[in-house]
């Protein structure tokens, strides 16, 4: 069980202490990053009454199983579901907090939220298998794809987030509007294609995801590392 629980959180912890590290001017305080982890955990129990909400209302009016089905329910439910409550908790902890006051104070922020949602979702996969072993290969196969996936949507999430950020206080509040959608907006999208790849169990759509995991670890850690060392104050 003890061992379980370790595979489970060990590789949302190592990405939360990466990124903790990566803010290289002025470090955030540590209760707060532990705020929004245990909040981020706690919110995969509303996420998951709304996705179990939303696929039985879906499932009233679609095939289950059809293309249709699919796309709805990665991007109308799941990835609205899951981003939304993460963003809830960003928002509602660090949008006033007197320590938001670099861009990459936002990054940090939201990868935690990510991650803390990330391990507890973790641990119920992982703890729910029938044998240590089977619990074992399922926490390398999260820790290789939906670990990094929740922190790569975290790191999208933040750099909008930062960016609504730094607009509210240069007094453009119609620019700031925008960029907080698109903190929402684009982690949705990222994380709807992934899911829906994912459920079609389509040999075409996961040589699909493969590509697009790739493409997409390659850019956003790119895209954070230029953040980092670019950092400004908001």
């Amino acid at each position: 069980m003890t061992v379980l629980l370790l595979a489970a959180l060990i590789p949302p912890i190592f990405l939360v202490i990466k990124i903790y590290q990566m803010d290289k001017i002025e470090k955030e305080p540590v209760g707060l990053i532990v705020r929004l982890l245990i909040f981020g955990a706690l919110t995969c129990i509303p996420a998951a009454f709304i996705e179990t909400f939303g696929e039985r209302i879906i499932s009233s009016f679609l095939p289950q199983g059809s293309m249709l089905y699919y796309l709805v329910e990665a991007f109308l439910v799941v990835a609205w579901a899951e981003e939304g409550v993460k963003h809830f908790v960003l928002k509602r902890l660090t949008w006033r907090h007197p320590a938001f006051d670099y861009h990459f104070d936002a990054v940090v922020y939201a990868t935690a939220a990510s991650l803390g949602f990330a391990a507890l979702e973790n641990v119920m996969y992982v703890m729910g298998v029938g044998s240590v072993s089977e619990g074992l290969s399922v926490a390398a196969s999260r820790g290789l794809l939906s670990i990094p996936g929740h922190c790569i949507f975290g790191i999208f999430m933040g750099i909008y987030y930062g960016k609504a950020k730094h607009e509210e206080l240069s007094g453009n509040i119609a620019r700031a509007k925008s960029m907080m959608r698109l903190s929402m907006v684009v982690p949705v999208l990222l994380h709807g294609f992934y899911d829906f790849c994912l459920f079609t169990q389509n040999g075409f759509f996961i040589g699909v995801f493969l590509v697009f995991i790739v493409i997409l670890d390659i850019v956003a850690f790119r895209s954070i590392r230029q953040y980092s060392r670019e950092d400004t104050m908001l």
